[in-house]
């Protein structure tokens, strides 16, 4: 029986493939609002994070999500994608 395919997806920050189920989803929709989708699975555009430290680093200074959607990204996006991984143990569960 063949393995099943492991999901990936490009960290916006640090740009390394990685599991998809490791990263944190950020989602612009139709209305141009854009926020954090814990599920996966709300509908727009999404970018995907990785929860590294130097990763949500390079994530604020640089304003990735900015440029991921091409519009500006309130502060408190940036706020809620590091609460939600220093939320976050060290085998990544909540």
């Amino acid at each position: 029986m063949p393995d099943k395919k492991i999901p990936l997806r490009m960290c916006v920050s640090c740009r390394e493939m990685k599991d998809k189920r490791d990263m944190l989803r950020v989602v612009k929709n139709a209305e141009g609002e854009v926020h954090v989708d814990t599920s996966g699975k709300a509908h727009g555009r999404g970018a995907y994070v990785c929860g590294d430290g130097d990763c949500l680093k390079k994530l604020r200074k640089g304003r990735m999500l900015n440029k991921a959607f091409g519009c500006p990204v309130d502060e408190s996006v940036y706020l809620e994608v590091e609460n939600y991984f220093s939320g976050k143990d060290k085998d990544g569960e909540k």
